[in-house]
């Protein structure tokens, strides 16, 4: 499968931590503290849990590629 940046409109947690080579909590915890500057990470309403939003785009750019072969 071909992932580019124009094809998804979000990329999930678990995605990026295997093309980044890192545990999912890292990507989450990035995310969190604003360290990692592809996406946002929103705590639910009256939750302890957070919903994540990884833009497809910012985060090749940041990786340095438009595309990726996995």
């Amino acid at each position: 499968m071909n992932i580019t940046s124009t094809e998804k409109k979000n990329i999930s947690v678990k995605e990026v931590a295997r093309i980044m080579g890192k545990h999912e909590q890292f990507v989450r915890i990035g995310l969190q503290n604003g360290s990692l500057p592809f996406g946002v990470a929103e705590k639910l309403p009256g939750s302890s849990r957070y919903s994540y939003h990884i833009s497809p785009k910012l985060f090749f750019e940041y990786i340095g590629t438009e595309g990726l072969q996995t």
